[in-house]
């Protein structure tokens, strides 16, 4: 049985990113386009799954939904902070 498990293992990765890939949005995977990825997952299993998850998967910056960092603010500038003295 133990011999079995790595197969086991990359093909639910496999699986795992495939799915991924088609449930993607179109504009937010990163480096290739949808089709390519999902090529590249079902034909070289393990490394592009792998791949998938490193470089091709879509993030907050790609989405778009990444929030703007805003300087910290100093105590005597927050206005609740005041309201709290």
């Amino acid at each position: 049985m133990a011999r079995y498990l790595p197969i086991i293992i990359v093909a639910l990765l496999m699986i795992y990113c495939v799915v991924e890939v088609a449930q993607a949005q179109p504009y937010a995977v990163r480096r290739m386009p949808r089709w390519l990825w999902a090529t590249v997952v079902i034909c070289v299993p393990l490394v592009g799954a792998l791949a998938w998850l490193f470089f091709g998967r879509p993030n907050a910056e790609s989405l778009g939904t990444r929030k703007p960092r805003t300087p910290p603010r100093a105590p005597d500038d927050d206005v609740d902070f005041l309201r709290g003295l």
